[in-house]
């Protein structure tokens, strides 16, 4: 009789840890626990940038931003890498007061024409498309070869030129502004060439 109630106890005993394992494993599948942070959470060089996609209402892109979207279908997809004004000044000098003149607009569109084919994407590419560390190669439209990688404040960088906003939307169309003129080398230097005659 007193073995028989031996056996019974380190069977219940068994048993009773088996149920308990269980109940355990159930929990932290279900209720999972909360993911450690991530090596962009970690390094606390810049401060971090949620993404989240602002309407072109809530931003000013400037005259020329606007002009390279204006000649953009809306119902399609595109990326564009527009640079913001002050970058249009430092790097071409294109400026709304004097760029925009009635003698100067036919010369300043076909400048931003050709930005726009060195800057657009045929698709939509938002900053969380880009993994932190990864570099994403993209055919401009007119075939310019852009390197896109990530910041580890979120911004992206196109060509070694940093954004300094993401994610706008217009209809269809994703906007990143940028520090600088995503362009070619011999496009930069007959542009220059040709303002520097002007002024001689």
């Amino acid at each position: 009789m007193k073995r028989r109630q031996a056996l019974k106890h380190p069977i219940a005993l068994v048993s009773m840890l088996v149920c308990v394992c269980c109940f355990f494993i159930v929990c932290v599948t279900v209720l999972k626990l909360p993911e450690a942070p991530t090596e962009e959470r970690e390094i606390g060089l810049y401060p971090i940038m949620r993404s989240r996609k602002v309407s072109l209402q809530d931003v000013n892109l400037g005259k020329f931003g606007e002009m390279m979207l204006d000649m953009l279908p809306q119902d399609l997809a595109f990326t564009v890498f527009v640079p913001s004004e002050d970058a249009l000044k430092r790097d071409l000098r294109l400026s709304v007061n004097d760029s925009l003149k009635p003698d100067k607009f036919n010369d300043t569109y076909a400048i931003v024409t050709r930005i726009l084919g060195f800057s657009a994407v045929p698709l939509a590419l938002y900053s969380a498309n880009v993994q932190l560390g990864e570099l994403v190669n993209y055919d401009s439209i007119s075939g310019y070869p852009l390197y896109v990688s990530k910041d580890i404040d979120g911004m992206l960088v196109v060509n070694r030129i940093r954004s300094e906003m993401v994610d706008v939307t217009k209809k269809e169309i994703v906007v990143h502004v940028m520090d600088g003129v995503i362009m070619d080398a011999e496009f930069e230097q007959s542009v220059l060439s040709d303002y520097d005659a002007e002024e001689d």
